[in-house]
């Protein structure tokens, strides 16, 4: 897991490590700090978060192992499954 403002001290420096990263395969999965929710990195509730709240991981089993959950808005269909192994 890498926090947004862990990748440089301005925006321009964090937009050129995101997309060195993503190209690379470090980053697949956007997150939502205070929320420990998950989801892709198109996901429109993802890109309204503040940069302080967001997270970044290599993969779904990352952030599953870090505590995270699955949106709800992106990943349907995984939310459920998670919703329901609650029960």
């Amino acid at each position: 897991m890498i926090g947004h403002l862990q990748m440089g001290s301005t925006n321009a420096e964090r937009s050129a490590r995101f997309r060195e990263m993503f190209r690379k395969g470090e980053i697949a999965f956007g997150g939502y700090r205070k929320g420990r929710i998950y989801g892709t990195l198109r996901c429109a509730s993802g890109k309204r978060m503040l940069p302080v709240n967001r997270v970044f991981f290599a993969s779904e089993a990352e952030a599953l192992a870090q505590g995270y959950r699955p949106c709800g808005h992106c990943l349907p269909h995984k939310y459920k499954q998670w919703k329901h192994s609650l029960t």
